[in-house]
Formats: structure tokens, C-alpha cells, sequence
């Protein structure tokens, strides 16, 4: 699937790596309708991204956005290519603390509302609305992109919600691609390691330098372009379907 005269929905695209996936498939014409419950203001739309305050766990919230995007690009001619789902939240709570309190399970249960059970919501509804394109020459309707986590196999101490969470996107990956297949439906997710965002921005400096000896190559966290790249190689490649592709430059967490 090409990119250009396409349009492509980024959930939590307002910032870190969906702000990168954004601003890639827009330079390589694209529309791109951003959905992030903290948007820029609305003269920060332009011709070719448009931001829509949307809460992912909300189905009515998701179809009326969806609905929004539809509206907007029916006279552009871009069809709706497909979904990145960035949005995600992290938490640090260990199941038992020191002084002998537990993870609070309104955090867990909140944690995997944002993380998996949104993606899912997500991802299911832009599915049935590709079901309805025209195929391309290979048979191909479109393409759900989910994000988890390295720390969906390597989670860290405190990160259990958010480890379980990402587990489960990587779990979904193999039987979405399964159940969409007969529609020409390729779904794939995508497995970050450390990158410069807001998230790792906040990890304490002693983490931080545990974390720079276990890195390989290149020795440094991934940049969000990097990751937007990855994006676009998934969308244009139509041999990629149902895996987790990692992107952590070959860096294995050991305990922080």
C-alpha cells in the first residue's frame, strides 16, 4: 500500500512517537487525523492533519471521531488507509510495596483500559470501515498498526499493569491478522524499546545509566523519527502481517 493520497489515523498522535508517525505519513502525502485526548489548538489543524480530542476507550466517543475524519477527507479523495495506535500510559507500582500496600487495581484496571482494551476498541472500528474499500491490484483494504512494548517480554520491577497491558497487544497481533485477512486487512504491532519521548524523559537518572550499559548499538535511545520510519515500511511492505516487530537496536533489559 502507498502512503500518499492515503489517510491514516494516529491515536496519540499529539506527541512523542505519534507526533513522529504523524508528521512522516503527512510528508508523504498523507492525511493524517490525529486522535489524542490532549490535542494542540485547532489552528494547529492543517490542510493535511487534522487533531481530534478523543478518549480511545469511549466507543461513541471513537465512531463519532471516526465519523469526523470520514467527513473531512471525503472530498480530498485520500481513503481511509488505515490505524497507528499510539496512545498508551504507563504507571510505577509494585504489586507489593515496602511498607506493605498493594497496587491499587483501579491503576491496573486503568492501565490496561488505555492500553489494550483502547487499542482494541480502536482497531476494531477502523477495521470495518476498510472492510468496505476497493482493493488495491494485491487485494489489500488497509492496515492496523498496534504498538506494544519491549516490555511485553522484559517488563521491569513496578511495570506489571503496564507489562500485562503491552503482553496483550502482542497477543492480539497473530489472530486480528487472522480474522481481517479475508478483507485484505494486514495487522502488525510494533515493539519500541527506549526512545526519546516524554516517558523515558521522566525515568530517574540512576535508571537512566543502568539503562545506557545495557544498550548495543547504537548506544543511545531510539530517536521518534526512527520509529515513524518503521511505520512507513510496515504500510508500504504488504509481506508484513501479524508479527511484533522490535525496534530497540538489538538492547536487552536486564533488571533496573
Amino acid at each position: 500500500m502507498k502512503v500518499a493520497n492515503r489517510t491514516f489515523i494516529v491515536t496519540g498522535g499529539a506527541s512523542g512517537l505519534g507526533k513522529a508517525t504523524a508528521a512522516n505519513l503527512a510528508s508523504h502525502g498523507a492525511n493524517v487525523a490525529v486522535f489524542d485526548r490532549d490535542i494542540p489548538a485547532p489552528s494547529s489543524s492543517s490542510k493535511s492533519i487534522k487533531y481530534i480530542k478523543v478518549d480511545v476507550t469511549l466507543e461513541q466517543n471513537v465512531k463519532e471521531a471516526l465519523e469526523q475524519t470520514l467527513s473531512w477527507i471525503q472530498d480530498s479523495g485520500k481513503t481511509l488507509g488505515g490505524v497507528v495506535n499510539c496512545s498508551g500510559v504507563s504507571t510505577a507500582s509494585k504489586t507489593v510495596n515496602q511498607d506493605g500496600s498493594v497496587l491499587d487495581l483501579d491503576v491496573f484496571e486503568y492501565v490496561v483500559k488505555v492500553n489494550l482494551i483502547g487499542t482494541f476498541n480502536v482497531s476494531r472500528l477502523v477495521a470495518s470501515r476498510l472492510t468496505l474499500n476497493k482493493p488495491d491490484k494485491e487485494g489489500e483494504r488497509g492496515v492496523i498498526i498496534m504498538v506494544a512494548s519491549v516490555a511485553a517480554f522484559e517488563g521491569q520491577t513496578g511495570q506489571v499493569p503496564y507489562s500485562a497491558s503491552k503482553g496483550g497487544v502482542v497477543g492480539m497481533t497473530l489472530p486480528m491478522a487472522r480474522d481481517l485477512a479475508r478483507y485484505g486487512i494486514r495487522v502488525v504491532s510494533i515493539a519500541p524499546g527506549l526512545f526519546e519521548t516524554g516517558m523515558s524523559a521522566s525515568l530517574p537518572e540512576k535508571t537512566r545509566k543502568k539503562i545506557d550499559g545495557m544498550l548495543e548499538f547504537p548506544n543511545r535511545l531510539g530517536k521518534p523519527e526512527e520509529f515513524g520510519k518503521l511505520v512507513e515500511e510496515i504500510i508500504t511492505n504488504p509481506m508484513i502481517n501479524g508479527n511484533t516487530i522490535r525496534i530497540d537496536g538489538a538492547s536487552r533489559l536486564g533488571k533496573l
